[in-house]
């Protein structure tokens, strides 16, 4: 059965045998974890595919609300993948909700961790919506500040999802 997610007015679809979640809605996170102390984050969403891969995906829509400067954004991401995974552990056993440990333990089990910034920017520039940020720029920006976590983090599009199994609507 397939997976679908609200996240921002997108609708992610995530294939047959994925598990999906909108990781910053876990009880967890938001009972529990975020009240530890002053600024903690998370991404929003956190997948896992059949292969074992865990997937953190982080979604800004340009189109709608720019509010993370350009040249901020990529240590934002870093942020919230730093913040996420280091409340996967505990949500493995401190999570009250099934649902929430049973995808914690499938992320910690994962043979790989992959990171995605899903950005979405106006199709055409103008000066009140500027398709201002470079997603290759981004890109080497998070590669360099998450190179211990994921190597090659991606920057995709409704448009332009390259090889990723998912879709966006």
């Amino acid at each position: 059965m397939t997976v679908q997610l609200e996240v921002d007015g997108l609708t992610f679809t995530f294939p047959n045998g994925w598990q999906a979640s909108k990781y910053d809605d876990w009880s967890y996170y938001r009972n529990q974890f975020i009240r530890m102390w002053q600024g903690i984050k998370s991404v929003d969403v956190l997948a896992v595919d059949p292969q074992k891969t865990a997937w953190l995906i982080e979604v800004k829509d340009y189109r709608r609300n720019p509010r993370t400067k350009p040249s901020e954004l990529a240590d934002e991401v870093a942020r919230k993948v730093f913040d996420t995974l280091a409340a996967l552990v505990p949500a493995k056993t401190r999570s009250n909700d099934a649902a929430e440990q049973g995808l914690a333990v499938a992320a910690c089990a994962s043979a790989q961790l992959r990171v995605v910034l899903h950005l979405e920017q106006p199709a055409k520039s103008s000066k009140l919506f500027p398709r201002a940020i470079d997603p290759a720029d981004i890109q080497q920006k998070m590669r360099r500040l998450l190179k211990p976590i994921d190597a090659h983090p991606l920057v995709v599009e409704t448009g332009r999802m390259r090889s990723l199994s998912w879709s966006v609507s």
